[in-house]
């Protein structure tokens, strides 16, 4: 499990409200474990300071789910941790999430296999141990394990994921419920 200890600078860090609303996206450009603070680029203009926020940061080789609250220091915008400890759940949290990503390589035996044409992907919701997204009918069967690029910001993030599920949506749409693959 990844911890405050790891380094997030330069990581992608989707941010959202207590509600579970998705507020912005950006990147990590420091962080301080002494104090339990994070400092992003930028922060979403409905984040005052004292509000209540959520995290997930893209950082290898999982992504990581922090609480915590906006702390404004002149021009830095900065989140503190609650007791800087990653949120706890038997059950990864989902995030909604509206972005595209793409999948480049399929993974058999811990080698790529490149796609003649990249399969774009409408990232549906997003947790620390999972995608849900939507593609085109039969893009994917059960079983298939995948590179993922995510493009947020100036950042990109090539995750590996595994599709446990589909369910198709009328002729043409697929959503697919995957799990990362955390050291494969």
């Amino acid at each position: 499990m990844t911890s405050l200890s790891s380094d997030y600078t330069g990581c992608t860090v989707f941010i959202y409200g207590t509600g579970g609303d998705h507020l912005g996206s950006t990147l990590v450009s420091s962080y301080d474990k002494k104090q339990l603070r994070i400092e992003v680029l930028e922060l979403p203009e409905v984040l005052v300071a004292g509000a209540g926020c959520k995290l997930l940061i893209m950082s290898s080789p999982a992504p990581c789910e922090y609480l915590g609250r906006v702390v404004r220091e002149g021009a830095k915008s900065l989140i503190a941790m609650y007791q800087g400890q990653e949120k706890e759940n038997r059950k990864s949290v989902r995030y909604k999430i509206n972005t595209t990503a793409l999948i480049e390589n399929l993974v058999c035996d811990l080698k790529a296999f490149p796609l003649l044409k990249p399969l774009e992907i409408k990232l549906i919701n997003i947790s620390k141990s999972g995608v849900r997204f939507s593609a085109p009918v039969y893009a994917l069967i059960d079983g298939n394990r995948f590179q993922m690029r995510m493009k947020i910001s100036d950042s990109e993030k090539v995750l590996i994921a595994e599709v446990i599920h589909h369910t198709n949506i009328g002729h043409e749409i697929t959503e697919y419920g995957c799990r990362f693959l955390i050291g494969n």
